[in-house]
């Protein structure tokens, strides 16, 4: 396996483990406040942070590659960016529209995890795992 590779999926554990982090410590305050109904809201937001964090890591992950140029390192974050920010809105609004979830938990939570998800895809882009030190 790769450096950049190896790289990625230790990003998509991390940012697995944010998600069900997330949801264990939101689990019971979102029960009580909105009910069964809310939970299935607050585990679709979860995931729709998560996909979004996942694809947007993509760029990254391709622009660690040996080889690649240092201003395509830039590009990558600008393009992760835009991936994890569209790709939210449209699977948020997707799921609003659905009409499987309710509206208020679901967006509170997309917007929750998205926070969360961002600390962890910020980490990624600004780690320097391809730089041997000697």
């Amino acid at each position: 396996m790769t450096g950049s590779a190896g790289g990625y999926l230790r990003f998509l554990a991390w940012a697995a483990g944010v998600a069900v982090g997330l949801a264990l410590v939101g689990w019971i305050p979102t029960q009580r406040l909105g009910g069964d109904g809310a939970v299935r809201a607050m585990l679709a937001g979860c995931a729709v942070s998560l996909a979004a964090s996942a694809v947007g890591g993509v760029p990254i992950a391709f622009a660690r590659r040996p080889g690649s140029a240092p201003a395509a390192r830039t590009q990558a974050l600008l393009m992760a960016m835009g991936l994890r920010f569209g790709l939210v809105a449209i699977l948020g609004l997707a799921a609003v529209l659905s009409g499987l979830f309710d509206r208020a938990p679901l967006l509170l939570w997309v917007a929750v995890s998205y926070a969360a998800q961002l600390m962890v895809d910020t980490r990624y882009a600004l780690a320097n795992d391809d730089v041997e030190i000697r």
